[in-house]
């Protein structure tokens, strides 16, 4: 398996829910030592409300996630995995990733995963599939900092990744595609234009952790296969992408551009 191990730095100490706690089975924690050079730049202080005190951090959350097709022993291309770690990112919580070959499954991966879809996550000794149930277990497991979304906006621009797609798949130039995708990112923009610069407003949710991976997906395929952008006319979606691009948490968990042009190629060519 191969596995690439993300601990973020803590510098004081940090309180532990004492439910956390609870639902862990944790008796001991140990300090993490990795200090990479990667988190050297965000030193990372948690602020869990809690009736103990401890100077330590949690272990690692272990995660299986697409590995690249393009380099050795990196992330790769998966939407919905990043969405995951953008997650982890946020709520500052450190984990260890392995890397699975989805074009050749192996034996490990299928025995934890029999669907053998990622990403997959380890909570105490069960292995949890879907980001959907997976972002939802972190926001109960780990609340600070919150990234909850009112239910009335948990839908915002929930249909543009799909209208993408079909964009992306066709052939014809006067099917109607482009004009959907049009038509959900112009509704977007109107929403970030009222309610920005993030869904909910001034603090990021777990709807652009959704999301944002899937504006970058978008945004390397329609350029590489179609030679398309977003139109100069949807001012707020543009800065939005660029919000969302440029924060730690994404940075630190994007794919590879080839990695994504190669993981749309079977669509495109059919």
């Amino acid at each position: 398996m191969s596995t690439a191990r993300i601990q973020p730095t803590v510098t004081a100490a940090c309180v532990l829910s004492s439910t956390i706690k609870h639902r862990f089975g944790l008796t001991s924690l140990h300090l993490p030592t990795n200090h990479s050079a990667a988190f050297r730049r965000q030193r990372i202080k948690r602020n869990l409300t809690v009736s103990m005190s401890v100077t330590s951090a949690l272990d690692p959350l272990e995660i299986c996630v697409k590995a690249s097709v393009t380099v050795p022993d990196k992330l790769g291309d998966c939407p919905f995995c990043q969405r995951v770690l953008l997650t982890l990112e946020e709520k500052n919580l450190p984990y260890d990733m392995k890397f699975v070959d989805l074009g050749n499954k192996p034996e490990w991966f299928l025995k934890l995963n029999a669907e053998g879809k990622v990403p997959v996550i380890k909570f105490e000794e069960n292995w949890v599939s879907d980001s959907d149930v997976i972002t939802q277990a972190l926001e109960e497991k780990f609340p600070d900092p919150p990234l909850a979304i009112p239910p009335e906006k948990a839908s915002v621009g929930s249909k543009i990744f799909s209208t993408f797609i079909g964009f992306l798949k066709s052939q014809d130039p006067g099917d109607g595609t482009e004009q959907a995708l049009l038509d959900e990112l112009s509704a977007f923009n109107d929403h970030i234009k009222e309610n920005g610069p993030f869904i909910n407003g001034e603090k990021v949710s777990a709807a652009d952790l959704a999301l944002g991976p899937k504006l970058y997906h978008l945004e390397i395929a329609l350029g590489h296969y179609k030679n398309w952008l977003i139109p100069e006319s949807l001012p707020y979606v543009k800065s939005y992408m660029k919000e969302i691009f440029s924060r730690d948490s994404f940075v630190n968990t994007r794919a590879l551009p080839e990695d994504v042009i190669a993981g749309w190629r079977p669509k495109v060519m059919g």
